[in-house]
């Protein structure tokens, strides 16, 4: 097991990952959060595996436990399931000293997490991730949102969890497309900071170093969070591929590749493009696309580069006529480069 302390500015917490961790996670949590009243939200994937098990265990540290339950899928990540939450929390009596604990994937903890920032204006919430991507990257450092459409994620706050509990033994339960997914983000962090993870990654033997898979994204994205809590500076370099793999996303309604396969495509491309354009010297297009294959994630999709650049300038990275684009020239190592709009469309689409 494995404890990592983030200190943001705005409050401080444990990330603790590691193997059979939920068969304890009443005594963890009831370490942080003072009330004993707390809703589970979930989605109907996620709940049958985790949830009554999640459920008895608070209960015997002594919670009163209501669950939200909602349908899986990026669809869900909608101000209609928000508002649907706001309600039950509110006929569950929930008050501001009271809690939600977000069990599930990057959707559950997005919009738990939103919902916990602006119900009562700000109640505490807790973590809870299952899936590999929320593990290696969603569970911590504070976003939450919702989509509009408009775009992915462009509705939100910043709140910290009190707590995140990443159990190792519930990836086991992902489906393999699922697993894949969060090999996306993962492969992301070996590009912006350690080519050593990056390696690692490479190897194809992923699924024997999870818990030193997670824990060392965790620790990246604490040291990122640590400096720039709020977006304004490195942690922009977690965007790596996002533009445009949030602008696939939208282009697919939300309904082709998922967000760890669409950011790998975005990570593939952008890199190749500033590689075509002199951007980049060293060849390592190659490399990432090697890596990305060897773990079950595209590197192409077929749609038109124009549709891409016009569905990604209305990202959160765009700064009224210039947007932050992040490169990396070379494995480990990301660049926040500011350009204008229409040097990134030929960046894009030449």
């Amino acid at each position: 097991m494995k404890r990592i302390t983030v200190n943001a500015a705005s409050q401080s917490y444990d990330v603790i990952v590691g193997h059979g961790i939920l068969k304890d996670a009443g005594s963890y949590i009831s370490e942080v959060l003072k009330s004993r009243r707390t809703v589970i939200v979930s989605d109907d994937n996620v709940y049958p595996l985790h949830g009554e098990a999640l459920r008895k265990n608070l209960e015997a540290a002594g919670f009163d436990v209501n669950e939200f339950v909602f349908p899986h899928g990026e669809q869900s990540k909608s101000h209609e399931t928000l508002l649907n939450l706001y309600a039950f929390l509110a006929a569950s009596n929930i008050t501001r000293s009271d809690s939600i604990i977000a069990l599930g994937g990057g959707v559950t903890g997005d919009m738990a997490g939103f919902a916990a920032a602006t119900y009562l204006r700000g109640i505490d919430y807790v973590q809870v991730p299952t899936s590999l991507l929320a593990q290696v990257d969603s569970s911590v450092g504070g976003k939450t949102a919702v989509d509009i459409p408009a775009g992915k994620n462009l509705v939100g706050a910043f709140k910290q969890p009190k707590l995140v509990l990443s159990d190792i033994d519930t990836l086991a339960t992902l489906p393999a497309d699922f697993f894949d997914d969060g090999m996306g983000e993962s492969v992301k962090y070996g590009m912006i900071w350690s080519e050593k993870l990056f390696e690692l990654i490479a190897s194809g033997n992923i699924k024997e170093h999870l818990e030193e898979l997670v824990t060392e994204c965790i620790d990246i994205k604490r040291q990122v969070v640590e400096t720039d809590e709020t977006d304004k500076g490195l942690r922009m370099i977690l965007n790596f591929g996002h533009t445009l793999g949030h602008s696939i996303e939208k282009t697919q309604n939300f309904c082709g590749l998922s967000h760890g396969k669409a950011v790998a495509v975005g990570m593939y491309l952008l890199t190749k493009a500033a590689e075509k354009h002199g951007i980049i010297t060293e060849n390592i297009s190659d490399r990432l696309k090697a890596c990305l294959e060897v773990n079950g994630l595209p590197w192409s999709v077929d749609i038109p580069a124009e549709t891409l650049f016009a569905n990604s300038v209305n990202d959160k990275k765009r700064f009224s006529d210039d947007i932050n684009v992040i490169i990396c020239k070379t494995i480990g190592k990301a660049e926040i480069v500011k350009m204008p709009i229409n040097e990134y469309k030929k960046l894009v689409t030449e």
